[in-house]
């Protein structure tokens, strides 16, 4: 690929969605595009190039950016954010919100679901703690293709396989042919839509709980204390936010501070959760 045409789909991907491509994701980007390609009856991505350069197309340009920013995902994804929520911020929540039992979580760039759904499922456990109590998991991502994977709530053998304890799949899944479909009471419990985490988010309403894990890193500086920010806006005073283990809010936002011994987990500088222990 010529350096021009990497110039071009890098360039559209970062205004879209924030992701920075550099030179030696180049793999990256000609594994995700020459099926997009083919599919569209091209033989190459300078073919595709051109298409762009030519009709500079909406839907085209939607299909680059939805190809390069559908990242890898799995059921509870490096289990320790997971049980930090579990018993550290979730007994804290109930207790600082028993008066109205309203809870709302916001997953960010849920991908295929997996993660939404591993909280849904986390909270079903915990469900003799909230009795009564509303509970909202909003799941986003940029992409719409994804989205429907997630709503439908079907994966195959090996994605159920990564992460997810064996005694939470015999009893919040069912099997349909080859694939395993999530509980409808758990699918219920989580509302997909489609969110660019470059736009205004001042109209998400307040949540408890952000997880915003591992999207960041693909962002440069300036993106990544933009979306910190706005996160910020949106996050109660004492409410938590996840982060991936390679992400920090250090140097780039002062809006946040680390929770004490919780790796990954910040609230807000102007209060927040107390350190707690895990």
């Amino acid at each position: 690929m010529n350096s021009q045409d990497f110039q071009l789909f890098g360039d559209i991907v970062r205004k879209r969605s924030g992701l920075v491509l550099t030179e030696e994701k180049v793999y990256l980007l000609e594994s995700r595009l020459v099926p997009l390609a083919r599919r569209r009856g091209l033989e190459s991505l300078e073919a595709l190039a051109e298409e762009v350069r030519r009709t500079n197309d909406e839907r085209l340009l939607n299909e680059i950016t939805e190809a390069m920013t559908t990242n890898e995902t799995f059921f509870f994804r490096d289990t320790k954010p997971f049980e930090i929520f579990r018993s550290v911020i979730l007994p804290q929540l109930i207790q600082s919100r028993a008066a109205k039992k309203s809870l709302r979580i916001w997953t960010a760039a849920c991908s295929t679901g997996q993660e939404p759904y591993s909280i849904a499922m986390l909270l079903k456990e915990e469900a003799a703690k909230m009795a009564g109590w509303r509970v909202e998991i909003l799941a986003t991502d940029l992409s719409n293709e994804v989205l429907e994977k997630a709503k439908a709530g079907l994966y195959s053998q090996f994605e159920v396989q990564r992460g997810l304890p064996i005694q939470l799949l015999m009893k919040h899944f069912q099997q349909v042919g080859e694939m395993w479909q999530i509980d409808s009471s758990i699918r219920a419990m989580v509302k997909f839509q489609p969110k660019n985490l470059l736009e205004d988010l001042g109209g998400m309403g307040q949540f408890d709980v952000v997880f915003c894990r591992n999207v960041l890193i693909y962002f440069d500086q300036a993106t990544k204390g933009k979306v910190l920010n706005q996160v910020h806006n949106i996050l109660a005073d004492d409410g938590a936010l996840f982060l991936g283990g390679a992400e920090t809010v250090l140097g780039i936002c002062d809006s946040f501070k680390p929770i004490e011994g919780q790796r990954g987990v910040y609230t807000s500088a102007k209060g927040g959760i107390m350190a707690a222990a895990s």
